[in-house]
């Protein structure tokens, strides 16, 4: 072979391993890069939160309020159902410890028979006092008629005898008369006294029979027909044997109106000023990965809370489930989207791919055939993926996810339009300090 050819052949072999080499660095490149297309269509602004399904509407299986009249403010859960069971109206659901009730009950009792004792031994003194004032009255009236006797028969005496006589007559009918009022004023005293003893034992009898229904309510009966779900306290977690209730809320559990249900969840205080009452939402099941549901925010909370072990605040948010399930359970974990608002025919890219200079200038590295341009965009609304471009990009770009090698410190290519609004901050700024 002539030399000519084996230097043909030689460029030909050297040709290609220097394409080979370049073509696996750009591989090695775009492996290590990922670039994302700049899509368009109807971007959703969706706030997505977790929520748990309860009931609209449900009535409430109480303790017995009753206790506040007795300084009893919380009972403790001594049995209670399983929750999810169905119960008929009058079916038993829980039992409460009656021990710091029994005490009172029994304290009660005590008092009850000392009223008692006390009315009967009042009753048995005042009809002896009387009895003993009739005998006396009795005794009284035969000296009376006994004076009388002896004044007719002394008609015929000295008249210092009859004047004895006269006299001793006066004084038994006056100590009569005077026997006759005390005996009025005694009588109406040992009335008084009666009555007094008898309102005392009809209060204290009143207080022990409202102690004594009370003491069988302590036993809890379903008011109505029903699943029993448990009521939860106001750090969300559910009542239990062992928990105790308060008076001013003795709620033990709830029978739900399954028919309409609810998903009450909870908004942060960033995305709170999204969501508005009649916002549509897309309702996920835990439980039922494959079943999609909608629903419709019916109520924002305007006043924010802290939630147990977070130290965010949050606004509680109602969503009303369309239509009538019958898989749905209260307690049921849901995944809520609440479409905030639908931006028709809008440019968007990942999240990722933005990045901010000076906490002023928000820019792309966007792929210009084999350059790269550190390019300034406009974003308008976000979701949890993507964010919407107003200006600086078009549908046919592709931008990087991350910062491409040697760009970090590339000059950003300011959109134009923005010019004279930074322009005006300059002036702004220059005002403020002079």
């Amino acid at each position: 072979m002539s030399r000519k050819n084996l230097l043909l052949i030689a460029g030909v072999f050297g040709i290609i391993l220097i394409a080979y080499f370049l073509f696996k660095r750009d591989g090695n490149s775009d492996a290590a890069t990922i670039l994302a297309d700049v899509k368009q269509g109807d971007f959703r602004v969706e706030i997505e939160t977790t929520g748990e399904l309860e009931a609209k509407n449900s009535v409430k299986i109480l303790g017995p309020h009753q206790l506040r009249n007795f300084q009893i403010w919380e009972v403790t859960i001594q049995n209670i159902i399983s929750e999810g069971t169905v119960v008929k109206k009058g079916d038993w659901v829980a039992t409460l410890d009656r021990s710091d009730f029994q005490t009172k009950f029994t304290a009660k009792q005590i008092e009850l028979d000392k009223a008692s004792s006390k009315f009967n031994q009042t009753q048995l003194d005042t009809a002896l006092q009387l009895r003993q004032s009739r005998d006396e009255l009795i005794n009284l009236k035969y000296a009376v008629e006994e004076t009388g006797i002896v004044l007719e028969q002394s008609k015929f005496e000295p008249p210092a005898t009859i004047k004895q006589a006269e006299i001793n007559m006066d004084k038994a009918k006056r100590a009569y008369q005077q026997a006759v009022e005390n005996y009025k004023i005694k009588k109406n005293q040992n009335i008084e006294k009666m009555r007094e003893v008898n309102a005392e034992l009809r209060k204290v009898q009143s207080e022990f029979d409202g102690m004594n229904k009370v003491l069988e309510a302590f036993n809890i009966m379903a008011p109505e027909d029903g699943m029993v779900i448990y009521h939860k306290h106001w750090d969300g977690k559910p009542i239990k044997a062992g928990s105790r209730i308060q008076m001013w809320d003795p709620t033990v559990a709830t029978l739900p109106d399954l028919t309409t249900m609810m998903s009450k969840t909870y908004v942060n205080e960033v995305d709170v000023r999204k969501v508005q009452k009649g916002q549509v939402v897309d309702v996920g099941l835990d439980a039922y990965p494959d079943k999609k549901l909608s629903g419709t925010v019916t109520s924002v909370a305007n006043v924010g809370e802290q939630r147990p072990n977070s130290d965010a605040k949050v606004f509680e948010v109602m969503v009303e489930i369309k239509g009538n399930d019958p898989t749905l359970r209260p307690s049921m974990t849901t995944s809520n989207k609440i479409v905030a608002s639908v931006v028709e025919g809008a440019l968007f890219v990942p999240l990722e791919s933005l990045h901010t200079q000076a906490d002023s200038i928000t820019y792309v590295f966007k792929k210009n055939g084999l350059n790269t341009i550190k390019q300034e965009v406009v974003v308008g609304e976000t979701n949890a993926n993507d964010a919407v471009i107003t200006s600086g990009l078009s549908l046919t770009d592709r931008v990087y996810l991350s910062i491409p090698a040697g760009m970090a410190d590339a000059k950003v290519d300011l959109l134009p339009e923005l010019n004279g609004k930074r322009n005006k901050k300059k002036d702004e700024g220059k005002l403020a300090a002079n």
